[in-house]
């Protein structure tokens, strides 16, 4: 049997970066959200069958029995020396890479990466498609396995845009393939539309999903304003997130969803803050998380701000939309800001944590015009540096003048070069 790489969801939420995945869709079958440039290059949605979703698991098995190589160091509950991990990962690469025996790369013909497009040579997509793995290679796999060990090895996401649509009876049958070569995994999760859920999914059916193995569905609101879902054809409606997220949580399923801070724009930043707070307040879904806009070059989005028909929210008017969120939600639910989007790091139960919450965006709000941007380019480095583990060369050149002794004096740059790095590292950060 030739071995082979199996695909991997490179689209999958912050809280899954160390988790093992496995495609059951490719794309997305709405792609048709203003604010998003994932799929907007012209790929194309499809369903894979079940026989080449167990073929992908199968492989991603023998890959990891392999990583073990001859040192007896199996892997075991996620415990494994990482040296001894990485020594094994490199050595296997070589060994595969110089065998006639394996598929050098899979994926989809259509995915994003491979699409020949007019905006190949434009350097924001160039930046974001090489970390995009549609055609995943066979260094990319167990990349990718190596990961998920050092992560602990217990969870697994199901992908890629809503997962929903596939029957309770699919799932069940992927979750048990998956099972049966991964015995470490605990949890599933998968992303979904809160449409999906409050419309074709019947009570029923999401209690099959749980049945099945199911333990959590990710879902992107973004907003609970319809005037706000209807401007970025989200193609959901505030009843629909009220309704899903209920219905998620009856069948017995964790309901984690996405907020998007500045979606509604300057136009309707406080109907977007209050709508969506009053949204959560109804729906109570176990997790929020926050997940601040960043218009993406070729977004029709994009479109909208060129043209002046959307204007861009400032920073000041996000985190004020963030307050607003933090003190209207009445409902016991987990606040988490774990995207590299966002500007301020506001964490916390309510109602307990309220007060502190609150206390962090204050502190940030008082401040005077200069120190509030100083405040923003560090707090973009550090994400930037915590997303890429450094910096791009790009960045790197901007910063290099105002370098001394190895120590950065951003106090000593001119206001139009902060403002210049802050737009410069928002538009290569990933939410």
């Amino acid at each position: 049997m030739t071995l082979k790489p199996f695909e991997i969801c490179s689209i999958r939420p912050p809280t899954e970066n160390q988790s093992l995945t496995f495609r059951l869709t490719r794309n997305c079958y709405w792609n048709k959200c203003t604010f998003c440039p994932v799929y907007k290059l012209g790929a194309r949605f499809s369903r894979r069958s079940i026989d080449d979703i167990k073929a992908d698991i199968e492989a991603a098995r023998r890959l990891n029995i392999m990583l073990d190589g001859s040192s007896g160091n199996t892997f075991h509950k996620g415990r494994q020396d990482p040296a001894t991990l990485y020594q094994n990962a490199r050595k296997l690469v070589q060994q595969l890479q110089a065998s006639s025996e394996m598929a050098t790369e899979t994926g989809a013909p259509d995915s994003p990466a491979t699409v020949n497009s007019q905006w190949a040579d434009d350097p924001q997509v160039g930046w974001f498609m090489q970390w995009f793995k549609d055609n995943t290679g066979i260094a990319d796999s167990i990349d990718h396995l190596v990961n998920w060990r050092l992560g602990g090895g217990r969870n697994c996401f199901l992908g890629d845009a809503d997962s929903l649509i596939l029957t309770p009876d699919f799932l069940k049958e992927v979750i048990d393939a998956v099972r049966c070569g991964f015995p470490s995994i605990h949890r599933f999760t998968v992303y979904g539309r809160t449409v999906t859920a409050a419309r074709i999914r019947s009570l029923a059916e999401m209690r099959a999903f749980r049945q099945a193995g199911l333990n959590r569905v990710h879902y992107g609101v973004e907003s609970g304003s319809d005037t706000v879902l209807k401007n970025v054809r989200k193609g959901e409606s505030k009843d629909d997130h009220i309704t899903g997220c209920l219905k998620t949580k009856e069948a017995g399923l964790s309901c984690s969803i996405y907020v998007m801070p500045g979606l509604g724009g300057q136009q309707f930043s406080k109907e977007h803050a209050e709508e969506t707070a009053d949204m959560i307040t109804r729906a109570a879904p176990d997790f929020v998380r926050l997940r601040t806009l960043q218009v993406f070059a070729h977004s029709p989005l994009a479109g909208q701000l060129k043209s002046g028909t959307f204007q861009e929210a400032s920073e000041e008017q996000v985190v004020l939309e963030i307050r607003r969120m933090v003190e209207k939600i009445d409902a016991p639910t987990q606040i988490m800001s774990d995207s590299a989007t966002n500007l301020l790091q506001v964490n916390g139960r309510l109602p307990e944590d309220r007060l502190a919450m609150l206390n962090i965006i204050d502190a940030y709000l008082v401040l005077a015009r200069m120190p509030k941007k100083i405040f923003s380019l560090q707090a973009r480095l550090e994400a930037f540096q915590g997303q890429y583990g450094g910096f791009s060369e790009d960045i790197y050149t901007k910063l290099i003048p105002f370098v001394t002794n190895g120590e950065l004096d951003i106090e000593a740059m001119p206001e139009p070069k902060i403002d210049e790095l802050i737009l410069l590292i928002r538009s290569k950060l990933m939410p």
